[in-house]
């Protein structure tokens, strides 16, 4: 049984990060988290196409070594 199944539940916890945080420093915290997400994914995007780059490279040199 999942914990966060119903909406009290995430009322619930919604609750306890305010009270632990504070409501000044929530969306603070917020926006730095998604700006951390933003550069993971870049960053992901980035390695993905290096490794994509890596096998064509890798592919290209094959094909002119069997010609």
């Amino acid at each position: 049984m999942p914990f966060l199944r119903e909406p009290t539940h995430l009322l619930l916890v919604l609750l306890v990060l305010i009270l632990l945080f504070g409501a000044k420093r929530l969306p603070d915290s917020a926006r730095s988290l998604a700006k951390s997400l933003k550069i993971f994914k870049t960053e992901m995007k980035d390695i993905n196409s290096d490794e994509k780059k890596a096998e064509e490279k890798k592919a290209d040199e094959e094909d002119g070594t069997k010609k």
